[in-house]
């Protein structure tokens, strides 16, 4: 009879049952995966350069033979090494990390060579793994040079089933020769790549003089080497903290050239952009610049490249300078981005830290000395057992009489050999196996001349080990041959960097050039009427609109702004929030529809109310005030925004901003929402360009309503519901001391509590 199955947490079974609060359980397997992610997946190690996935695919391309002198392979093949070997992953993860290691637009020295489709610079998959091959390059050669003579940790695979390297021996220094890139949890990785020969140059500095700064580093490191080339504008002061904290970033431009074509016309060919761009979403970015009117300055974008990267961009007009046109181009697209550096790797002993250049070079040359040591001892340990194995048989040769007779008639000749001459299980052994041929004198003589030489290779191992200076000469020795090997790697965008080495990427200041003023001068200058809609919704209309109740809007939406300006203004919106946004008057669509929503053309919450809107005026003055009774007197010039999200220039709390008032008087009025008037001079108003300004009504319940800005001679109105305007003939009893209550409105004051109507 077959015994019952029990339930789980039945008898039996209470080991099983964890009792654990669920938020430490929670938290345990969550730290667990997180750990698991930094050092197993998005990580490189410091002294290879590598995450585990690219170190394993190249050491099972190691495995395989699959050197560059060797015939390719399918990738399918290397996958499913990787996989059922190292892996125990995706075959299409493995087979993308495969694909990077041999794209030179991502990899600045390629590891992989491949045959076939692996993708291209316009973003492009490659081809299926059934239908590419590859094999390793010489520069993965460099990085696993050593790895069967002991020179790195071994570890158990996945399953048990073999062992890898824990880190690859690494000729060179790969990780700021190729870069990286990765998220985990709670940190990522950003380094860009470097010139390689200009690292182990940097790297020999290091060993000649340990004591140089990053400043010294830099004058044989300049900055990166991007694989796309490109134009780094980065200033040096820039590239020299980045360099010391690990952090930063690095801006690259497109490299282009004008090209003459004929009667005063003239093209740019763009021929190099920054790296990780996709070309591809790079024309289209262009192209939408220019149907969008947001690039004023382009007239056209084409792509002619074939195997090199040419894009032809085409000036509106012949008299656009190329200098203004591409500095627009550079403020507006792809044309030139920044590269984040976050030298965020993992150490020696596997523990994730941002890393500084110096620090980065010196744990390099800290690896690079344990692999020459290790390496130095495997051999050691080889020249010990074959001298061994060759005084066994030197003393065979001197007593081959009676070697040959204990052989010949001995019935246990390896126990009496042993016995007779003092030899080891290895010595009889080496002596057994010897054939007759090998008895010659000669033979006797070319063993005595290989005992000499290992004798004379193992007093040299041993003194190197036991001298720090010749174990650093012999790092500096092996960092000067892989630089020549390197340097014979050759690509069409190389050209002369600093020191006289050989790159693809160049330097150059950002020349000033005022784009602006540039495209503003390109704009036609015409009187126009913008229409913003209560819900939002924006629109220019040519001229003047004569009677804005013909204006049609959406269903349940009605007038919100009318304002008279040019197409050659910038419009201020100034918002509940305290900010002010800045947009070209000329980019505002037309007024044949509905418009478009505001809030697609800058950073603008929902919640967030639009209080005024106005064209720009140099040398005006506004008042701004929060609904708390703060305010102060702001240059208009500091409205201006150049960016989605804005400029904060009023601070306000929960309760947000009250208005934005033009200053055209001596005197300012204010009422609260109590209704109460105070009447104070302008210039007890501080002028600042942000902030939360200084007291100018007292409330006890609710806040500051409404505001007027007048002239002391003119004297002060407001305006009715019906539009008329009232003259205001006793405003002086409202006069008090800045910060006070005020009194009660006088009669007739409009029961909005305004001065004018909203």
């Amino acid at each position: 009879m077959n015994k019952p199955v029990l339930p789980p947490g039945g008898p039996g079974d209470g080991d099983r049952i964890l009792d654990e609060p669920l938020t430490e359980a929670l938290s345990r397997r969550y730290l667990a995966y997180a750990l698991s992610t930094i050092s197993s997946r998005a990580l490189p190690d410091v002294r290879d350069g590598l995450k585990p996935v690219h170190r394993r695919v190249l050491y099972a391309m190691n495995n395989m033979r699959l050197n560059p002198e060797a015939a390719a392979r399918k990738c399918a093949k290397v996958v499913g090494e990787v996989m059922g070997n190292f892996h125990p992953h995706g075959d299409q993860s493995i087979y993308d990390a495969l694909v990077r290691l041999a794209q030179d637009f991502a990899q600045r020295i390629p590891l992989v060579e491949g045959q076939g489709n692996f993708g291209n610079i316009d973003g492009d998959n490659a081809a299926a793994m059934r239908y590419t091959e590859c094999r390793m390059t010489t520069a993965a050669t460099l990085l696993l040079d050593g790895i069967d003579e002991d020179a790195v940790d071994f570890r158990p695979t996945y399953d048990g089933q073999d062992e890898e390297p824990v880190v690859l021996p690494s000729g060179f220094p790969n990780l700021l020769a190729n870069g990286s890139s990765g998220i985990a949890v709670g940190m990522a990785t950003s380094i860009p790549p470097h010139n390689a020969a200009e690292l182990i140059d940097g790297c020999l500095l290091l060993l000649s003089r340990p004591e140089a700064t990053t400043a010294d580093l830099l004058e044989r490191i300049p900055g990166p080497d991007f694989p796309t080339g490109g134009i780094i504008v980065e200033p040096r002061e820039s590239l020299l903290e980045t360099y010391e904290t690990g952090r930063g970033g690095v801006r690259v431009r497109a490299k282009w050239e004008k090209e003459d074509t004929g009667r005063g016309t003239y093209q740019i060919v763009v021929t190099e952009i920054p790296y990780q761009v996709k070309k591809s979403d790079l024309v289209e970015q262009l192209a939408d610049l220019i149907e969008s009117k947001k690039a004023a300055l382009l007239g056209d974008v084409r792509d002619e490249s074939a195997e090199d990267i040419r894009l032809i961009l085409e000036p509106k007009t012949r008299n656009v300078e190329p200098e203004v046109l591409m500095e627009s181009l550079f403020k507006l697209s792809a044309l030139e981005s920044r590269f984040p550096v976050n030298m965020n790797v993992l150490d020696a002993r596997g523990t994730p830290g941002v890393m500084g250049l110096k620090a980065a070079l010196m744990a390099f040359l800290a690896h690079r000395r344990e692999v020459l040591t290790r390496r130095a001892k495997h051999r050691l340990s080889k020249i010990e057992a074959r001298l061994h194995i060759l005084d066994g048989l030197l003393i065979a040769y001197l007593n081959l009489d009676e070697v040959i007779r204990i052989v010949r008639y001995e019935d246990e000749p390896k126990q009496k050999l042993i016995s007779t001459f003092a030899l080891s299980d290895l010595q009889a052994d080496a002596i057994l196996n010897t054939r007759l041929r090998q008895l010659a004198k000669l033979e006797e003589m070319e063993i005595r001349r290989e005992h000499a030489q290992l004798m004379e290779e193992r007093d040299g191992i041993l003194a190197m080990l036991a001298s720090d200076e010749k174990q650093w000469t012999l790092v500096g020795t092996g960092l000067r041959d892989v630089r020549a090997t390197l340097l014979k790697i050759k690509h069409p965008l190389d050209k002369p960097r600093q020191n006289g080495i050989v790159g693809r990427s160049i330097f150059a200041e950002a020349p000033f050039v005022d784009a602006e003023a540039a495209i503003e001068a390109m704009i036609v200058r015409e009187p126009i009427t913008i229409i913003l809609s209560e819900r939002g919704w924006i629109r220019a209309a040519k001229g003047k609109v004569e009677d804005p109740s013909e204006l049609k809007f959406k269903e349940g939406d009605k007038l919100g702004f009318l304002v008279p300006a040019e197409t050659t203004d910038k419009l201020l919106i100034f918002s509940s929030d305290g900010r002010f946004f800045t947009i070209g008057c000329d980019k505002l669509p037309g007024a044949r529809g509905h418009g478009e929503p505001l809030r697609m053309m800058i950073e603008l919450d929902d919640k967030v109310k639009i209080l005024d809107v106005f064209p720009f005026k140099a040398g005006r003055k506004r008042i701004l005030a929060s609904k708390l009774g703060y305010g102060f007197l702001m240059p208009e010039e500091e409205a201006l925004a150049n960016r989605k999200a804005g400029k904060q220039v009023l601070t306000v709390d929960a309760a947000g901003a009250a208005f934005c008032l033009e200053a055209v008087g001596d005197q300012l009025g204010v009422i609260g929402d109590n209704g109460k008037i105070l009447i104070f001079p302008l210039e007890e108003l501080p002028e600042m360009p942000r902030g939360k300004g200084v007291k100018l009504q007292a409330y006890r319940e609710g806040g500051l309503r409404d505001a007027l800005s007048f002239n002391a001679e003119t004297g002060g109105y407001w305006i009715d519901s019906a539009g008329r305007r009232r003259d205001w003939t006793d405003w002086t009893t409202f006069v008090g001391r800045r910060a006070s209550a005020g009194k009660l409105a006088p009669k007739g004051f409009p029961t909005s509590k305004r001065f004018k109507p909203k």
